[in-house]
């Protein structure tokens, strides 16, 4: 069930339309017609978000791989950027504006602010749930885990895949993808200069 953020007297809402509209350099997510934060991102983040999209655009023939610009309309009066998202062969978003579509794969890379976490595992997980994303991935580079959930046929995910190291193969849902996680993690150490490299 998703929580409501009250609101502060006087304080005009912003429709998913609007939010839409706003240019593509504005930062934030749309939260009960709020403009609230996104996650705190770095390097760190777009490291692991780039090797997730070359790992899926290698993978994928045909369908199309979304980064965290797309502005997706998750419920009436929520909009939310996730940091990828995926759809596989015979679908695809509209080309421009809202997208409305679900993906089949939306993946968000955790942050370490306690918020932002929150907001990836309980805030996204109910709203992607109730807009129909098939798979929800969630990988956090702190605590070197990768979580594939599955939506149900009650609404509700089940969680198919929860791993730390090694390769995950299969992937649920992406028939010949294998992701070999110590190979992130490896790069997330580099970055991070671990192992007597310079950071």
């Amino acid at each position: 069930m998703l929580q409501h953020i009250a609101e502060p007297p006087g304080e005009r809402r912003m429709t998913l339309a609007e939010w839409a509209d706003m240019d593509e350099d504005e930062p934030g997510e749309l939260v009960d017609g709020r403009l609230v934060e996104e996650e705190e991102v770095g390097a760190l983040h777009e490291v692991v978000a780039g090797w997730l999209v070359w790992m899926l655009k290698s993978w994928l023939a045909s369908g199309f791989v979304l980064t965290s610009d797309a502005r997706f309309g998750v419920t009436p009066r929520r909009g939310r950027k996730p940091d990828v998202s995926v759809y596989l062969a015979g679908r695809r978003p509209p080309a421009h504006g809202l997208v409305k579509t679900p993906p089949d794969i939306m993946i968000e890379i955790v942050s370490p602010r306690p918020k932002d976490a929150r907001r990836d595992r309980v805030e996204k997980t109910n709203e992607y749930a109730l807009f129909g994303v098939r798979y929800y991935w969630i990988v956090d580079p702190a605590a070197r885990s990768f979580e594939v959930f599955e939506l149900g046929a009650d609404g509700r995910y089940v969680k198919a895949v929860g791993a730390a190291e090694g390769v995950v193969d299969p992937v649920p849902g992406c028939e010949g993808l294998t992701l070999d996680l110590d190979a992130l993690w490896a790069e997330v150490a580099r970055l991070e200069g671990e192992g007597g490299e310079a950071p």
